[in-house]
């Protein structure tokens, strides 16, 4: 009995709380929800937008400028010598000839520069050598000849005691021997006809030479004719 007392207590107070309930406070709360979502759908998007954070950007400030280079001393310019230009080796074959008396050696170009024959080229003149002295030596007398250079005594200037002499000019040939002799002076005509004839029977000379080839030439002689038993 007490049991079902107390489910009947607690069934009462549990239908009175449900109950308790108004109408108009549950419309109340549901305008307020009402508004509440309202106001949400109609609040602008600045307002519910998320937050973006906004980047500066200023203009840049110009810096000073550095100071200009201090100039250096320049080197003082040395000027070389110019350097001769040499004529490029042409491609025409024909501008290529043989140096003379080269053989077989290589092909020189010649430029152009000298005159010559031929439709591409010139040829180059052999250097002129300088005029060179001829080695020429002197008549001389043969010494195989020398002791019978002396002519005669002429017998008539002995019976008269008379000495003297004779100044000649002889010319001899390539082979040594007299071709002519010429009188340049005599102390009596006997002394230089005495003379005359034996140079040229007797008279033998080396003959000159010109670079060692003998050649003609001539020699100037005295003879002396004295006495040596008086």
């Amino acid at each position: 009995m007490a049991v079902s007392a107390m489910h009947a207590a607690n069934g009462h107070q549990r239908g009175y709380s449900g109950g308790g309930g108004s109408p108009a406070a549950i419309g109340a709360t549901i305008a307020v929800h009402a508004l509440v979502v309202g106001a949400f759908i109609l609040m602008p998007k600045e307002v519910i937008a998320p937050y973006v954070p906004q980047i500066l950007i200023g203009n840049q400030i110009p810096l000073d400028p550095p100071p200009p280079p201090e100039a250096q001393p320049q080197p003082a310019e040395t000027k070389l010598p110019a350097q001769p230009t040499v004529d490029p080796i042409p491609s025409n074959p024909d501008d290529l000839v043989k140096l003379p008396n080269s053989g077989e050696g290589p092909l020189v170009p010649t430029g152009g520069t000298t005159a010559g024959t031929g439709a591409g080229g010139s040829v180059i003149d052999p250097p002129i050598e300088p005029a060179r002295e001829p080695v020429v030596t002197e008549v001389g007398i043969d010494p195989r000849a020398m002791a019978a250079f002396q002519p005669d005594y002429p017998g008539s200037m002995i019976r008269q005691s008379v000495e003297g002499s004779v100044t000649v000019r002889v010319s001899i040939g390539a082979d040594g021997r007299v071709t002519g002799i010429e009188r340049l002076s005599a102390t009596d005509e006997a002394f230089w006809i005495a003379t005359q004839r034996h140079a040229m029977r007797k008279w033998r000379f080396r003959p000159a030479t010109r670079d060692g080839v003998p050649v003609p030439g001539t020699k100037v002689l005295t003879v002396h004719f004295k006495l040596t038993d008086r």
